[in-house]
Parts: C-alpha cells; sequence; structure tokens
C-alpha cells in the first residue's frame, strides 16, 4: 500500500503541473522515470518495487496492449491502403535493417557478450514505442501521412521482433536446436495467428457493442470497460494460440475502429487514459530498477545506446525510404522519432524470464536501460518543437509535395489544445 500511495502521490502532483511541463517539452515519461529513481532504493529508499517481477512483466504488456489497440483505433483502413507503402517499407525494410545494423553495433562495442547475444539486444531495441511516439503521432501539424507511418510501425514492430529475437535466443543457448524450417513456422504462426485472432476479435466485439448500445442494453461506463475486455481478450487468446498477443491487439484495435463509429469514440478518451496511466506506472518502476540495471553500463554501453538511437535507427530508414518521393526532413523525422520504450522493456523481461541464467543478461539490460533512459528525454524534449519546426517546413515546401497528399483519419482528441498551444 505504501508503493501505490507513493505512486498515486506522483502521479495526482504530475498532474497539477502537467499543462505547464508539457509547453516546456518536459514529457510525463520524463517525470515518472525521474521520480522511479529519486525514491527508489538506490537514493532516497522509499519504494522498491521490482520490474523484474511476474506482476511487473504483466502491467507492462497489459499496458502496451491498451497503448497498440487505442493507437490502431485512430487509423482509417481507406486511407492506410492509400498510404500503405511507408509503413511497409518501415517494416519489411528498416526493421531488418535495423536488427541488422544494431547486431553489427553491438558485436563490435559489447566485447564482452556473444555474437548472438549482441543480436538479441539488437533485437530489443528495434522496435519502437508508441507510448512515447505518442506527442508525434496526434499532432495535427505533422502530415497525417507521416503521423500515420509513424503509428503503424510502432504499433507492428514489437511483434515483429519477437521471432528475431527467439531465434538469436535459441541461438545464443548451446543446447536449443534451431532450424531455419522451424523459425519461419514460428514466425508465421506468431504473426498470422496474431493477425487472424485480432480482426476476429475486434469485428465481432465491436459488432456485438454496436448493437447493444442501439438498443440501449449497455450504460456509459460499461460501453468504455468493454473496448478494454477487447484488447485483453485479443491479447489473452493470441498468445493461447500460438500468435503474437501484441500483433493481435493492433489488429483488433483497426478492425474495431472500421466497425463502429461507438468504438472509436470511446477508444480516443477513456480507452486512451487507461493505458496512458498504465504506461506511467510501468515507467515509474522502470526507473525504480534502473540504476540498479545499469551496473554493468561502461562507456562501450553507453555509446552503443546512443548509436541505437541514431545511426542504427535513421540510416536503415533512410535507405528503406528512397524512391518514395519524400523529401530529406521527412526522412530525418521518420528517422529521428523511433523511440525506445515499453516494448524493449517487455522484451528484455521476456529474455530474462526465458533464460534467465544467460552470460549476456546484465550486458543486455544496461543496454536497454540506456537506450530507453536517453530516449525518454531526448524524445520527449524535441517531439513538440521538431514537429512544429518540421511542420512549417513542408508547409513552405508546397501543397503538392509526398507528404501533404490528402489523407482520410479519425478524429485526435485533444487536436484543438495542440493547435493552440
Amino acid at each position: 500500500m505504501t508503493d501505490l500511495g507513493i505512486l498515486a502521490a506522483v502521479l495526482f502532483a504530475y498532474s497539477l503541473v502537467s499543462g505547464r511541463l508539457e509547453r516546456a517539452s518536459i514529457s510525463a515519461p520524463m517525470i515518472f522515470v525521474a521520480a522511479g529513481i529519486v525514491l527508489g532504493p538506490d537514493v532516497a529508499g522509499l519504494t522498491d518495487l521490482e520490474l523484474t517481477s511476474e506482476t511487473g512483466l504483466l502491467l507492462a504488456e497489459v499496458a502496451l496492449v491498451i497503448v497498440l489497440f487505442s493507437d490502431a483505433s485512430r487509423i482509417n483502413l481507406v486511407a492506410l491502403r492509400e498510404n500503405e507503402a511507408l509503413p511497409a517499407r518501415l517494416l519489411g525494410i528498416g526493421m531488418p535493417l535495423t536488427i541488422g545494423l544494431g547486431t553489427i553495433a553491438a558485436a563490435l562495442l559489447l566485447t564482452g557478450i556473444e555474437f548472438w547475444e549482441a543480436a538479441m539486444i539488437a533485437a530489443v531495441l528495434a522496435p519502437t514505442d508508441a507510448a512515447l511516439g505518442q506527442a508525434v503521432v496526434s499532432s495535427r501539424r505533422v502530415p497525417a501521412r507521416i503521423r500515420q507511418a509513424l503509428n503503424v510501425e510502432s504499433g507492428l514492430n514489437d511483434g515483429l521482433s519477437i521471432p528475431f529475437l527467439f531465434l538469436f535466443t535459441g541461438l545464443a543457448v548451446a543446447e536449443t536446436e534451431v532450424t531455419a524450417s522451424g523459425w519461419l513456422s514460428f514466425a508465421l504462426e506468431q504473426i498470422g495467428i496474431g493477425a487472424l485472432t485480432g480482426i476476429g476479435i475486434g469485428l465481432c466485439g465491436s459488432w456485438l457493442i454496436d448493437r447493444a448500445s442501439r438498443r440501449e442494453w449497455m450504460t456509459g461506463t460499461f460501453k468504455q470497460l468493454s473496448i478494454i475486455a477487447l484488447a485483453l481478450a485479443a491479447w489473452a487468446l493470441a498468445e493461447e494460440l500460438g500468435g503474437n498477443g501484441f500483433i493481435a491487439a493492433f489488429s483488433a484495435g483497426l478492425a474495431a475502429s472500421r466497425v463502429t463509429d461507438l468504438c472509436g469514440e470511446k477508444i480516443l478518451d477513456f480507452t486512451e487514459d487507461e493505458g496512458q496511466l498504465l504506461n506511467l506506472a510501468v515507467f515509474f518502476i522502470f526507473g525504480i530498477s534502473a540504476i540498479g540495471f545499469l551496473d554493468a553500463a561502461g562507456w562501450e554501453v553507453v555509446l552503443f545506446g546512443l548509436l541505437s538511437l541514431t545511426v542504427v535507427r535513421m540510416l536503415p530508414v533512410a535507405l528503406a525510404l528512397v524512391g518514395t518521393g519524400l523529401r530529406g526532413t521527412s526522412v530525418a523525422f521518420l528517422g529521428w522519432f523511433g523511440p525506445r520504450g515499453l516494448a524493449s522493456i517487455i522484451l528484455a523481461l521476456v529474455v530474462l524470464e526465458e533464460e534467465p541464467e544467460l552470460p549476456g543478461i546484465p550486458i543486455l539490460f544496461a543496454a536497454m536501460t540506456v537506450t530507453v533512459l536517453a530516449s525518454v528525454v531526448a524524445h520527449g524534449v524535441t517531439a513538440r518543437p521538431l514537429s512544429r519546426r518540421y511542420a512549417a517546413a513542408v508547409e513552405l515546401a508546397g501543397e503538392q509535395s509526398q507528404e501533404m497528399r490528402p489523407v482520410m483519419e479519425l478524429p485526435v482528441r485533444g487536436e484543438m489544445m495542440e493547435d493552440e498551444d
């Protein structure tokens, strides 16, 4: 109860000054991570919550599921089909290149680990964070085409990282036999079962909610809670069937937003708030554990973390977008806003749960922690000002650019306040 009370106090204190802090480009994750560090056992010693516990992993997974479902609900599927080339390139070309370049960088810099452990670190740090990118994907200043590309990328790349992570983990453990056919089958199951489960849950569930609402069988509270239930059901069922729960949650959000406007409206308020609350709780607990995770962090780990956020991310994105007609400013913007956060934390915890005796675990957690801490600060500080500067540059370049082609989309809650800042 003391730990819960401390978290509640931090949440209340931040709420009182949230507007002023956001206008100063100080994001909520920055405050909650900092609060966790200061109040944790290595500084003030007021709380000792553990991110590596089963409860910590479950909380992080639920937070990511709700955020993915909520973000997917903003995407108009008609518009996505018109703009599918950008996210397809980011996921199909950019992500494998990111994992490959990250593996090379980790193998060269982190000499205390084996090659396949370096590949594991690259896979853990490949996915981007939908929550940390919220200020960008919800800003009407940024062209819709660019926002949707980042949103879809962050919604799917965590699930796509898992087959690579399990492949590299199997290769790192000498007694585990990994075959090409076995890995390909696993990857297809993760993606296919996850996507089909999510689409099925999203279509059926949202149709039932719509019908029940039209007959006035549902109260307002349970209309909102039913949306949370859809997200969690898609995740849990996909995992039970052998698919990827995160891909299922994102797919369910896409399907639900298409079927009924009611789902979209509810997702954009209540579900988003619930996801934000859980997300901040995870960042608070991450802050509590951060100093302990940094025991193995030498200068090589710090340098790798900085490279992971810059060259390892931005070069593959630039290569993936060759031939799209995007201007250099747009390519740089897409490359920079690949924040690392919740997904990387979860993947590191999954490795710890599956292979706790792996020699490279301390280096993996140190690299993840350095990268996430740097991302929370760097992307939090730059999200609003760079979004404004980028939007101004695109508008100055002219309405006929690839970035400014009209794109249909669902309304984004809070857009009026964003435009007034």
